[in-house]
């Protein structure tokens, strides 16, 4: 029988929910528990898969396909299990579903269709159905954004009637909150919190445990006026300071103050003794490296970080992998079309030009491109920057120079870059790319072979655009490899320069399969080949 860890949170968003359940989760498997792990989104979208990162950060994918929020990035990263679209319930599918089911006729026929009962049993039986398909001892679920919010009321109540249908000792709450601290009068400050459970209380439901994100550990003062005012036990007041290191770091935090036995025994689950060694090497790595490397990021969204969330992780694991640590330089394109690349990239080891749309600041991206190839920089490639990769090289090798995606120049007279065959008359763009995990076969001998250690590949994509193939002959003649293809062979995966220190792109998203305790290959790869980069004095590398 499946146990339940709902997860809320109050005062503000972005307050820790997604690493809570993250860290929970490794906490618990670390027992072995067998765990799954929920998030629901009350926005109506259906997906995370149109909104613009400014706003929510990048899309994750998962195997099937799944556009999902970030937060399961952090799922995956942390727990090492591959999560589906059982793992993701939004506002928009839950609606759709019931009005689906209402205009079918055979569901609720005769009824009236209400928020409650209708809409509420959508939401439990998504939430029962991820427990089932995972079977798990444990089901952790996230409910998005801050008690209070008028959209997530129906997944409130849906919770709260879970607790009476499942048994108090199948159910755990556990709140994650806010106490700010106010310099004017040097005090931490409860009120927040109590605001906040008093809002969680008024529909019925009480927080076990308290997760409190603080600047500073909690006095014992704090400690016992929000253990009054929220009517939980002193112990299960959890701080989460905020972090100086990493992420990963937050896990073992959490179970210094036994976070996971609290809710072990609010499920009436056994305590067991968890294994973290391999957690506690991960985070020993990351805080004393032997190793320091610069990589640059070149993209277009650099005042928010997160629309790059798993590149950056998966770089961290690169340096975890080759005791190094990595400092990320994140460049905008735009100010590399402005100052040039050398202005921008002349102090680093390495770059990386992730996935993307649209036209804006794509020639500072090809531009960094051709720095870092002719300078012998390690350079990896993701989707949009595998297209780059091939559109810079038709341009400057080949001597294409209207070399263009029919994304940006449809009426190039070189289109090296055009949209697969499928996506041409796609009016609707939710959900329509081609997205999931597919095969491909990697070229024997080739670095991308070499760094797999494999023949055949799965990796998860998010694109409509591939290679022409009318110009691979063109691009194989001056030197191009294209070490990666479907089974088929009709469609490129992965390139690279066999004449470069470490030159391959991709047209999938490498970056979602990365763990920290099992970096991506080409991750590895990389911090590998910008370590060697490092160990080459500059003037040696302008005399090779």
């Amino acid at each position: 029988m499946t146990k339940y860890c709902f997860v809320t949170g109050g005062v503000v968003s972005g307050i820790g929910k997604g690493i809570s359940c993250a860290s929970l989760g490794r906490l618990l498997k670390a027992r072995g528990i067998r765990i799954a792990i929920l998030k629901i989104d009350p926005y109506i979208n259906v997906d995370a898969g149109l909104m613009n990162p400014f706003q929510h950060g990048e899309v994750f994918v998962t195997d099937d396909g799944s556009e999902t929020d970030l937060d399961l990035g952090h799922y995956e990263r942390f727990v090492d299990e591959p999560l589906s679209e059982l793992s993701n319930v939004t506002t928009g599918q839950v609606y759709g579903s019931v009005i689906a089911k209402e205009r079918d006729g055979d569901y609720y026929l005769g009824q009236t269709v209400q928020v409650i009962p209708h809409i509420t049993d959508e939401i439990k039986s998504r939430i029962r159905k991820c427990a089932g398909a995972y079977d798990a001892d444990v089901l952790i679920t996230e409910i998005g954004g801050t008690v209070g919010d008028i959209e997530a009321q129906p997944f409130y109540e849906a919770i709260r009637q879970m607790r009476i249908e499942e048994g108090r000792e199948n159910t755990c709450f556990l709140h994650v909150t806010l106490v700010p601290y106010l310099s004017t009068v040097g005090e931490l400050k409860t009120k927040p919190t109590q605001h906040s459970v008093r809002e969680l209380r008024s529909i019925g439901l009480q927080p076990d445990l308290l997760v409190v994100r603080t600047p500073m550990p909690l006095t014992g003062e704090v400690r016992r006026k929000l253990s009054l005012f929220c009517d939980v036990s002193d112990e299960a007041v959890i701080e989460a300071v905020d972090v100086q290191e990493s992420l990963y770091h937050i896990p073992l935090a959490l179970e210094e103050q036994r976070m996971a036995d609290l809710v072990c025994m609010a499920l009436a689950l056994p305590l067991r003794t968890p294994d973290l060694s391999e957690w506690r090497e991960i985070c020993e790595r990351y805080s004393h490296p032997d190793h320091e490397v610069t990589i640059a990021m070149v993209g277009k969204y650099m005042d928010l970080q997160d629309a790059y969330l798993s590149v950056t992780e998966a770089l961290m694991h690169g340096g975890i992998a080759n005791n190094a640590r990595v400092n990320i330089k994140y460049v905008d394109s735009e100010e590399v079309e402005r100052d040039g690349a050398e202005a921008h990239l002349a102090d680093v080891h390495g770059v990386v030009v992730p996935g993307g749309f649209g036209d804006r600041g794509i020639e500072g991206k090809i531009e960094a491109i051709g720095y870092a190839r002719e300078d012998g920089i390690p350079y990896l490639g993701l989707c949009l920057g595998l297209q780059m990769a091939v559109i810079e090289f038709a341009r400057n090798v080949c001597g294409l120079q209207d070399a263009n995606s029919r994304e940006f120049k449809e009426e190039a007279e070189h289109a090296v870059i055009i949209y697969m065959k499928e996506q041409e008359y796609i009016t609707e763009l939710g959900g329509t790319m081609r997205l999931g995990a597919y095969p491909c076969v990697l070229q024997p001998g080739s670095l991308a072979a070499r760094l797999y250690e494999a023949e055949e590949i799965s990796e998860r994509h998010r694109h409509r655009l591939e290679v022409n193939n009318e110009y691979r002959e063109t691009l194989a003649e001056h030197g191009m490899v294209f070490s990666g293809t479907s089974p088929e062979g009709d469609l490129v995966e992965m390139i690279e320069l066999p004449d470069h220190p470490f030159f391959i792109a991709t047209q999938f998203h490498a970056e979602f399969k990365s763990r920290p305790n099992r970096a991506h290959p080409l991750f590895r790869g990389l911090v590998a080949a910008a370590l060697r980069h490092a160990a080459v004095a500059p003037t040696e590398r302008s005399e090779a």
